[in-house]
């Protein structure tokens, strides 16, 4: 691994997305040949596309622009099968993970793994103090020497050194703090705290200080193109505006703050939402970035860029109530955050459907209207994006590989290897 410098070699500057003028919805002459390739299987199923999938992780390097490589956020993937898939693609290097044991899982076969979120699993953590290839593999996250703490008491000091990462927040405060906004994660704000926590690690015995990353969750995993409200629309803008000048300040403060105590390795920020003005801050070295290769129902409310569709659910026709409805068993596979319509599926194919306003995507029924409705028969497909992309792999113990117009493999989930890491 080599270490982070704050001056990087002049590359040309970010672009935007080939795919940002796209359509919300993919080609209809795609779709009509993932469903004849499908139409043999019974619903639920899952399918990814991966000439879609594959076009998504070559897009994402793409916006980085040669500024930064891409860590893979595993949790948006969530198959041992496609992390693989995707980090084989040039501009790729490490992984992202979310929970110790996963990271522990994943680096028998990925050298590069640091983990998003602090851990308090004390049976992972003796795993990794008695395993020095996975010591070396996998990075701690932390945010406060309370973990360090924790970590000490676990595992005791004969131990091979525990490579970890400081969190740093990266919210937009205002009004001295009493306004946050952005993702409540790190305590450490500023770059007088990091240096604090940075010497804290230098000074303890059995920790390395490998790398800083940061989640702009305000900028990378907010749309700046929601439907409703102009006012809400131009409100977003602004405050991402305003949060993203403010952040690459401080980010930069920050690492000079923090290398003046120890060498970084790495400096990881951003999101798929983000990457291209977050590659552009000449500290960050990597982003962090995994939703985009499935091209989930949450990216649509992005002008920058948009993603290819690649995943999707399939449930059947059961029902017709009357001519111009048919009902689909289940369908409510409602995405995690806030309540709203952006976190229901979305209905993709055939299409010109929509669902019921006083029913929605249900956990038993999804009726559904419009033109194509009156031609459903039962047991018809009918198929739907997930809002968010590594949850659908919640649902389903196996995705459905789809290259051409053939089914070409047929892939676990992380639920269908029998773990529950996420």
């Amino acid at each position: 691994m080599s270490t982070h410098t704050t001056s990087r070699p002049d590359a040309k500057k970010p672009v935007l997305s080939r795919a940002a003028s796209a359509g919300t919805g993919p080609d209809e002459d795609r779709m009509v040949q993932l469903g004849k390739a499908t139409e043999h299987l019974d619903p639920p199923f899952a399918v990814v596309d991966l000439d879609a999938f594959d076009a998504n992780a070559t897009e994402l390097a793409h916006r980085a622009a040669g500024l930064a490589t891409i860590r893979l956020a595993s949790k948006s993937v969530r198959s041992r099968e496609l992390i693989g898939r995707a980090v084989r693609h040039e501009g790729y290097r490490g992984i992202l993970a979310f929970t110790l044991p996963e990271a522990l899982w994943l680096a028998e076969d990925h050298e590069d793994v640091v983990i998003g979120y602090p851990t308090t699993d004390r049976a992972a953590l003796k795993r990794l103090a008695s395993d020095e290839r996975a010591a070396a593999r996998v990075t701690l996250m932390i945010d406060s020497i309370g973990q360090l703490d924790f970590v000490d008491e676990v595992v005791g000091a004969s131990r091979p050194d525990i490579r970890v990462c400081i969190d740093l927040d990266a919210s937009l405060e205002l009004a001295g703090g009493r306004i946050h906004l952005g993702p409540y994660r790190s305590p450490v704000h500023s770059p007088r705290q990091a240096a604090a926590l940075a010497r804290a690690i230098r000074e303890r015995p059995g920790f390395r200080l490998a790398g800083l990353m940061s989640y702009e969750g305000q900028i990378a995993g907010l749309g700046d193109n929601q439907p409703g409200s102009l006012l809400r629309r131009a409100a977003i803008r602004a405050m991402q505006r305003v949060s993203a000048g403010e952040l690459a300040d401080r980010r930069a403060a920050v690492v000079a703050a923090v290398e003046a105590v120890a060498p970084l390795e790495f400096v990881n920020g951003g999101g798929t939402g983000s990457i291209e003005q977050t590659a552009a801050e000449h500290v960050i070295t990597e982003i962090g970035a995994g939703s985009g290769l499935y091209g989930p129902g949450l990216f649509d409310f992005y002008r920058r860029f948009r993603p290819q569709p690649a995943a999707y659910f399939v449930m059947s026709v059961v029902r017709r109530p009357s001519p111009r409805i048919a009902t689909v068993l289940g369908g409510g596979w409602i995405a995690s955050g806030p309540p709203g319509l952006d976190r229901q599926p979305t209905l993709t194919w055939p299409h010109g459907l929509r669902t019921n306003p006083r029913e929605g995507t249900g956990e038993v029924q999804t009726p559904v209207l419009g033109a194509a409705a009156h031609g459903l028969r039962l047991g018809d497909h009918v198929w739907f994006r997930h809002a968010k992309a590594g949850e659908l792999c919640e649902r389903v113990n196996t995705l459905h590989l789809l290259s051409g117009a053939e089914i070409v493999d047929e892939v676990a989930t992380y639920r269908g290897e029998g773990h529950a890491f996420l």
